[in-house]
């Protein structure tokens, strides 16, 4: 997309998350500002589209895992992102077609491509908020919601590569908790989050400039920040690890090194 087509609304010249990760896709659904700032991470994080590929393939292991294992029915996906292949829904929807999904996202652009896109099956539903996760209030009471989600039966909470884009002076762990309290017994927390935990020093601080220099506010959090998300959780085998080594489909030799990767994820139960 150039920048004399954006949207109302829509300012081209600031970069903005979900279209960068569009960009590290291959996706076409992003603007020069969103080029430049991805270019940027990868001078100080070079695989940073692998991490996101990978990051991906995960989302689909654990969307199929709690559909087809855990019986899950329900799916609230915030930091949703473009539309692209395996959404949560198409998985969900392909193995139980009653699926109901309800997509969050705080960028215009994806309001409209997920109101084209994101479309259901006529057994389940799937319904899309124009929400930040920084204001998790403005998620749990919309109405949009409470249409579409039984908040009495289990629901898998989606944060997948969300957090990360919270700093510690915005109270991430208050907003995980405040998403947490509508999570019936049963329902499930899905999290993806970066970490520049496999660094050495010097990596850790090139990366850090580069995301500074990337305009987009970013914050890497170690094992122990990211399990401070779980706690009172029950977590599912193989607790928290590399999103390559969740339950992976391809034999070890196939699967990229987990410093190229560089994101933590965890997928657990609520008692």
């Amino acid at each position: 997309m150039e920048n004399e087509h954006a949207p109302r609304g829509i300012d081209p010249t600031k970069a903005h998350p979900a279209r960068r990760y569009n960009y590290w896709l291959g996706g076409k659904d992003n603007f020069r500002a969103d080029r430049e700032s991805a270019e940027q991470v990868a001078t100080g994080f070079s695989t940073v589209r692998l991490a996101a590929v990978e990051n991906r393939k995960f989302l689909r292991r654990a969307v199929t895992h709690l559909t087809a294992e855990a019986g899950v029915r329900q799916f609230l996906d915030i930091g949703t992102g473009l539309p692209s292949a395996g959404n949560v829904h198409e998985v969900a929807q392909a193995i139980a077609p009653q699926s109901r999904i309800v997509y969050v996202d705080n960028d215009p652009i994806v309001l409209v491509h997920a109101r084209a896109l994101l479309t259901s099956v006529p057994e389940g539903a799937t319904a899309y908020l124009d929400a930040d996760v920084r204001n998790p209030r403005s998620i749990i009471e919309h109405p949009d919601l409470l249409r579409t989600l039984d908040m009495t039966r289990p629901i898998a909470l989606m944060l997948v590569a969300t957090m990360h884009f919270v700093t510690n002076d915005q109270d991430p762990y208050g907003i995980v908790t405040t998403l947490r309290e509508i999570l019936p017994s049963g329902s499930h927390l899905v999290m993806t989050h970066a970490t520049d935990e496999h660094l050495d020093a010097a990596g850790r601080a090139e990366a850090h400039e580069a995301n500074v220099r990337s305009g987009i506010p970013f914050q890497t959090r170690d094992r122990a920040e990211f399990a401070r998300f779980f706690d009172g959780l029950e977590l599912l085998p193989p607790g928290i690890v590399n999103v390559i080594d969740w339950r992976p489909d391809e034999p070890a030799e196939d699967r990229p090194d987990e410093r190229d990767v560089s994101m933590w994820c965890g997928v657990a139960r609520v008692p």
